[in-house]
């Protein structure tokens, strides 16, 4: 293949790591595993599949989202546009949020001081669940370190609180409900291919009508781009007398009137029992929540782990999310401005006949479909035009379907994306990528 870049060439080699059984002596008689083997081995497999991750070392300005400077492994800087951030409306940069958190610094100092049981809870936590409460139109709310944490923590907790909870879960919820489900202390469970509403339907119908019930899914699923019918999903479980746990993590601030997500958008907040949502993505800051009736959060409040014994976050984090939630409540016009983003640079790199994934909402995805590849597509991407997607491989996504996800702002502009589209259409001749459904030829 004369078109094949050279760094193409052998993108998989790496050094072979010998016998990963070998044993070391651990004492007379005794042998035991040679535990820097097992972990070399370990990173010596994902290294050979192309899907080692490498962190580019970022320092995003101010005022200027999406521009950063990227430091390089010698010490080197050059200047980036990134492409892949989650701060999806540029409100870590807002001003409005910056402020907000400099007067907490300045009123209350940086931590917290313990738990939310020991001292860690501050009148800005207090402001900021009532705010969240206020946003989805429910009774109340909870906060976490992180949407992980609260995903996890809640999810594992219904278990706790409802004895034979069967939990019906999406085949491609997140890996932080998963592992909350699979926390459940050995409860029952069942998968329901993605968005397949017939699916789902044969197996509450198979349930035991006597058991309490839950429907676990998400609104907008972040790798595809595609959302899930809220309305019906709701009708599904009340059809069959179950509870619903909604994801809007990458939707909070970006749909509905007032950023509430695509239950507000949908008309159906009033309909869901459990919503759970992040302030790390559009609100621009660090933290997740529950949103639900009183009753129900006072429940997951006094019963959840992940909850009961960590150190809550800093009144600065929850004084800048106040602040975000609030600003994005009164501008819609930014949710309106990403919207018409994402839809110009999809129209781009259609019309520059690149793969494009079908995706129905802000995110972007552009089909690889090559683990190795994907990777040396960004890093070429970011070495020689100063551009910063990272790649997506397995295990975020299956093998196969390795891709760019791409996820433009308000802040993007047309010309950053002429210049993006344009180091595509390069890099597609370049690496040898097939324009139409990806995969390395």
């Amino acid at each position: 293949m004369d078109n094949v870049c050279p760094r193409c060439e052998n993108p998989g080699a790496s050094e072979g790591t010998g016998d990963l059984r070998k044993t070391s002596n651990a004492g007379p008689g005794y042998k035991s595993m040679d535990y820097k083997a097992a972990f070399a081995g370990a990173l010596a497999n994902i290294r050979a599949e192309g899907r080692y991750r490498v962190f580019a070392d970022l320092k995003r300005h101010r005022g200027e989202f999406p521009r950063a400077t990227w430091t390089h492994a010698d010490g080197g800087e050059s200047e980036v546009v990134v492409w892949c951030s989650n701060d999806y409306l540029g409100q870590g940069q807002n001003p409005v949020v910056t402020e907000a958190m400099k007067r907490a610094i300045d009123e209350a100092g940086a931590g917290s001081g313990g738990t939310r049981n020991i001292s860690g809870t501050t009148h800005y936590h207090v402001e900021l669940e009532r705010e969240l409460a206020d946003l989805h139109r429910k009774e109340a709310a909870l906060l976490f370190t992180s949407g992980y944490v609260s995903n996890e923590a809640s999810l594992s907790t219904l278990y706790k609180i409802l004895p034979g909870l069967i939990v019906f879960s999406d085949a491609l919820n997140h890996n932080s409900m998963i592992s909350g489900i699979k926390a459940g202390r050995g409860g029952e469970r069942h998968i329901f291919r993605h968005n397949d509403l017939e699916h789902l339907e044969e197996l509450l119908a198979a349930a035991d009508p006597a058991k309490p019930k839950l429907v676990a899914f998400e609104s907008v699923y972040s790798m595809d781009g595609d959302i899930a019918d809220l309305p019906a999903t709701v009708a599904l479980a009340r059809k069959y007398g179950a509870m619903t746990y909604l994801d809007e993590v990458h939707a909070v601030g970006m749909y509905g009137s007032r950023g509430a997500g695509v239950a507000e958008r949908d008309g159906v907040m009033g309909e869901i029992d459990i919503v759970e949502g992040t302030l790390g993505k559009a609100f621009g800051v660090m933290g997740g929540y529950i949103a639900a009736d009183a009753m129900i959060v006072d429940a997951i409040r006094s019963f959840a782990d992940g909850f009961i014994f960590t150190t809550s976050i800093p009144p600065a984090l929850a004084a800048g999310a106040v602040a975000s939630i609030r600003y994005l409540k009164e501008h819609n016009e930014i949710r309106v401005a990403h919207q018409e983003r994402a839809a110009a640079l999809k129209a781009r790199l259609i019309k520059a006949g690149l793969p494009v994934m079908p995706s129905v909402c802000h995110i972007v995805p552009v089909l690889v479909g090559d683990a190795v590849h994907c990777k040396l597509i960004s890093d070429i991407l970011l070495e020689d035009h100063g551009i910063y997607v990272q790649p997506i491989n397995y295990p975020t996504v299956p093998r196969g379907t390795e891709r760019l996800r791409f996820t433009p702002s308000p802040a993007h502009t047309d010309a950053m994306m002429d210049d993006l589209v344009a180091a595509l259409e390069t890099l597609w001749v370049r690496c040898n990528v097939k324009r139409v459904g990806g995969v390395a030829a």
